[in-house]
């Protein structure tokens, strides 16, 4: 029993291993990751219109997009904490760049992840509320 057990664990640490080896051979490739996840959003809108039903998933989905959208756009630091303009000569001439909340690719691999969970849930009639 134990041995069965240590070869699940090691499946499933191979599993994760060769997934996360392929997201990161795909974070220098945003174009295509952005069509993958435009045509895996277009895969569940179908099948949602399809099959005229799970409307709840698609509201839900929408709802997760959006917030994943404003992380993506707001600053990591809020402006409102400290004083906006600079009080002295050295300050203003700082650079501070822009840094995000989310960064680009933690923001595509949740909508990704969102994406491809309710086009599961689309396959069981438990999430189909009237």
């Amino acid at each position: 029993m134990e041995q069965d057990d240590n070869s699940m664990e090691q499946t499933k640490a191979n599993i994760r291993r060769a997934a996360q080896y392929w997201l990161d051979k795909s974070t220098i490739h945003p174009i295509p990751r952005w069509v993958s996840f435009g045509v895996a959003l277009a895969i569940v809108f179908l099948r949602i219109y399809l099959v005229q039903g799970y409307f709840i998933i698609a509201y839900g989905l929408g709802i997760f997009l959006l917030n994943n959208f404003i992380a993506f756009l707001s600053p990591l630091e809020d402006p409102t904490d400290g004083p906006g303009l600079p009080t002295s000569a050295a300050e203003g001439k700082e650079y501070k760049p822009f840094t995000r909340k989310m960064p680009e690719f933690k923001f595509w691999l949740a909508c990704f992840r969102g994406t491809c969970t309710s086009f599961l849930m689309t396959f069981f009639s438990t999430f189909d509320v009237p």
